[in-house]
């Protein structure tokens, strides 16, 4: 039963015509040589604002065709699984607490992009994107979900409790696992490792106690630590501006260095990740990140997520700011692969 459950749900992530359409499609890219396609681009990208800092990272970015591909795919799937568990928890398939990761999708991929799998990442209870990227497959993710013993967390931890190798969850309690990724930066340096933790926390969760308290100890330390706060303008229902006296997330540490980056643009987010990592790894302690995100759903399945915001705003962000649009269109516009490539992309199986 639950094989037959778990096919019937990777069937419907592919979609009802992914079966139809692949041969057609494959057919269709096939027609064009790939010796068409130019091997990488230059984009010049949105400068970081920056604090305590001389320099900060690239204003230019070299996105090779690979990258690029890789980039696309790993969004889109995320984008679909995300749809997808939003449509299984109304079915009642999904049960709990869920929070969904559509619209900021850039985030999980461009940090990804910048470390290595030896790093280390802990995040918050929005955590199924990076859990993808982090390499679980979708269909643990989807066990996981859906209460499995076939999920990454043999069905125990659900939607906000997922773990694999390097990556340390999916945390419940807001900004808990802010003195828990410095603690893995403290291990970092203890051991003698030239490895760095991504501690990941919401606007939500910015004005906590026990987040000022760790960058106290982490700046005392000199720790690897890449602070990271997912601005996406509400924490629950809240807008950021009723929430804080300062929207300034990146200038927290005080005497620790920021950066606030375009949240929404994958190579933004790739670029300034790498800037920290290495800023990191030379020793010169923790910096702080803030990414400037939007979620497409509300905080969690139980918000309609129009009660404090209006449908026109998040359609402006969805047309105007969209992650795997801007991709989309910059691969396209720069040869880096056609319209065709891209959708049979999205028929690969995942």
């Amino acid at each position: 039963m639950r094989k037959m459950l778990l096919a019937a749900l990777s069937r419907m992530l592919q979609g009802p015509a992914a079966a139809a359409g692949r041969t057609a499609s494959r057919v269709m890219v096939a027609s064009r040589n790939y010796a068409d396609f130019a091997n990488e681009a230059t984009f010049e990208i949105k400068p970081c604002d920056l604090h305590r800092l001389e320099e900060g990272p690239a204003t230019t970015a070299v996105l090779t065709r690979e990258e690029g591909l890789h980039y696309y795919k790993t969004m889109q799937t995320i984008r679909r699984m995300e749809l997808k568990s939003d449509q299984l928890y109304k079915q009642k398939i999904i049960r709990g607490f869920c929070h969904l990761y559509d619209g900021q999708e850039a985030c999980c991929v461009g940090l990804e992009a910048a470390i290595k799998p030896t790093d280390h990442v802990i995040t918050a209870y929005r955590a199924h994107g990076f859990t993808y990227a982090r390499g679980v497959p979708v269909r643990e993710i989807l066990a996981e979900l859906t209460g499995r013993k076939g999920g990454c967390a043999k069905g125990k931890g659900g939607s906000m409790h997922m773990y694999t190798k390097n990556f340390y969850g999916g945390n419940g309690i807001v900004g808990a696992q802010v003195p828990l990724g410095a603690g893995i930066a403290l291990a970092c340096k203890y051991f003698g490792k030239n490895e760095v933790c991504l501690t990941l926390y919401g606007d939500g969760a910015a004005n906590q106690g026990q987040i000022f308290e760790t960058y106290n100890m982490a700046a005392l330390w000199k720790l690897p630590c890449i602070f990271i706060c997912e601005n996406n303008r509400y924490g629950m229902g809240t807008s950021v501006e009723r929430a804080a006296a300062s929207t300034d997330y990146y200038k927290r540490g005080d005497f620790i260095p920021g950066l606030r980056v375009d949240g929404m643009d994958v190579l933004c987010v790739r670029e300034a990740a790498k800037f920290a990592a290495e800023y990191c790894r030379a020793g010169k302690g923790p910096i702080v990140m803030e990414l400037q995100t939007y979620r497409y759903h509300g905080h969690s399945m139980s918000d309609p997520g129009i009660s404090y915001r209006t449908r026109e705003e998040i359609q402006e962000v969805r047309s105007k700011s969209d992650p795997i649009t801007l991709l989309k269109d910059r691969m396209i516009n720069n040869n880096l692969a056609s319209v065709e490539e891209l959708k049979v992309w999205l028929l690969v199986d995942v």
